[in-house]
């Protein structure tokens, strides 16, 4: 797959999921490694050595994973599988959004609270979080307001809370930018991992 960048064609980087078969652009993806001593090593940055196995982020590919065998027969050698891997990469996606939050509210491209958050909606925004432990009505009237922009309900007010240095947070709106994309990529990701 490839599209224009200023001019040129760049190549957008696809990667195949080894659990569903899945041809898929690599940031929808999840990566992990072999690490040395042969366990099975989320990177969700996409930086550790090795070659990398990709799946799709969901609970269910990723227990399919460690059950089949997959990790071991995409490698081609033993491996050491832990049988909480989505337990752990669910908790290492949570820290992730948080701190992601957490540098845009800093940045000042992220703001909490149900009219800070309409305003920055109405302002422009590139996604909206509603908690997903808020009210029902809560949620409906920011989603109306947010119309046709992303909403992710993948954390709960404690932890969107800790990204603004407060107990609980229930409604943000982030400004558009690269900690927006990063944050809606690691967003989507979390969302195969929590019910919505």
């Amino acid at each position: 797959m490839s599209h224009r960048k200023g001019g040129k064609v760049a190549e957008v980087p696809e990667r195949r999921c080894i659990v569903t078969g899945e041809v898929r652009h690599k940031e929808d993806l999840l990566r992990v490694v072999i690490g040395p001593d042969g366990s099975v090593v989320p990177d969700l940055e996409e930086r550790l050595p090795g070659r990398g196995l990709w799946l799709c982020p969901s609970r269910d590919v990723v227990n399919t994973a460690c059950a089949k065998n997959a990790f071991a027969r995409a490698a081609r050698q033993k491996v050491v599988v832990d049988t909480a891997l989505a337990d752990r990469i669910e908790e290492l996606l949570t820290r992730k959004c948080i701190d992601l939050l957490s540098l845009a509210r800093r940045a000042g491209q992220a703001v909490a609270g149900f009219e800070k958050a309409r305003a920055q909606i109405s302002e422009g925004a590139a996604l909206v979080l509603a908690a997903r432990d808020g009210a029902a009505d809560g949620k409906s009237k920011i989603e109306a307001k947010a119309r046709d922009l992303p909403i992710y309900s993948v954390l709960d007010a404690a932890e969107i809370g800790a990204a603004f240095g407060r107990e609980k947070a229930v409604h943000v709106a982030v400004a558009p930018g690269g900690l927006a994309n990063r944050l809606g990529r690691s967003c989507k990701r979390l969302e195969g991992f929590r019910a919505v």
